[in-house]
């Protein structure tokens, strides 16, 4: 599953950093890919818009926004 989330309070690369790191301690999430005001993360689906607001937050910045696509689901074979 995938969901983007929107983030106030970015601003440069240090920003980045503190919000790849927090979101990479949240079980249940494969990858994250950040950048400033933004962050697309991958995850098994059992990973809650709350965790991750939670783990923005830690970082010191403010979720704003998720958006999900459910349809990232992996295929059985």
């Amino acid at each position: 599953m995938q969901t983007t989330a929107i983030i106030s309070g970015m601003s440069c690369a240090h920003c980045v950093r503190a919000v790849f790191t927090a979101l990479s301690g949240v079980e249940g999430i494969s990858r994250a890919d950040v950048s400033i005001g933004k962050a697309i993360i991958e995850h098994d689906g059992t990973v809650t818009d709350d965790a991750i607001r939670n783990a923005i937050e830690v970082a010191g910045y403010i979720a704003q926004d998720f958006r999900t696509d459910r349809r990232r689901l992996p295929i059985a074979p």
